[in-house]
């Protein structure tokens, strides 16, 4: 009798147990259905669309982000270099590269806890595509780091952190070559210490 309910017992907890451990893996993971990788970036179109997989709608729903439809435009996001590292703001990087088209497009920095970074003095720590210099064949060169930068710069705090490259109004996003859009390179350029 006590051998029976001491098992019982057991699997109540191995059962519930596994089972909140495996859906808070679900829902803390990168992992979603349909994701596209350019190059250092990664896009997830079908994010806050009725077409998402359950687990991406639970994570949707957990972080209460504002997402983009699918005709409306398409975010990207790096957590990594062009080398792999993570991207930390003890480096200094490099975005190089051109833009897809698009009408409009901003590019900012969250936190490891996915926080818009904001700058002392009210200084956004984004830019966007109308007030960025570019090059003479239209592409962009941006700094981003913890300390000021010449031209482009996109200031960031110490610690990890994650880039977001937001397009508005882009035929991508509702296009099946999407795959072959090519976005700036993440080069590290260089550390503290």
């Amino acid at each position: 009798m006590l051998k029976s309910l001491f098992l019982t017992a057991l699997a109540l907890v191995i059962a519930l147990g596994g089972g909140a451990g495996s859906v808070w893996l679900a829902l803390d993971s990168d992992f979603e259905f349909d994701t596209i990788e350019v190059g250092d970036w990664t896009a997830f179109p079908t994010r806050g669309t009725p077409d998402a997989d359950p687990y991406s709608k639970a994570r949707f729903s957990r972080t209460a982000d504002l997402l983009l439809g699918r005709g409306e435009g398409l975010t990207f996001t790096a957590k990594r270099d062009s080398n792999g590292f993570p991207l930390s703001g003890a480096c200094s990087y490099r975005l190089e590269g051109p833009t897809p088209p698009a009408r409009f497009w901003t590019l900012y920095a969250r936190d490891e806890d996915g926080r818009v970074i904001d700058m002392p003095g009210n200084r956004a720590a984004a830019l966007h595509s109308y007030a960025v210099l570019r090059q003479e064949d239209q592409t962009i060169i941006t700094r981003v780091s913890a300390h000021p930068q010449p031209g482009n710069w996109l200031p960031v705090k110490t610690g990890e952190f994650l880039l977001v490259l937001s397009l508005y109004d882009t035929a991508i996003s509702s296009s099946s070559r999407i795959g072959e859009v090519v976005l700036p390179r993440i080069v590290r350029e260089a550390c503290d210490g």
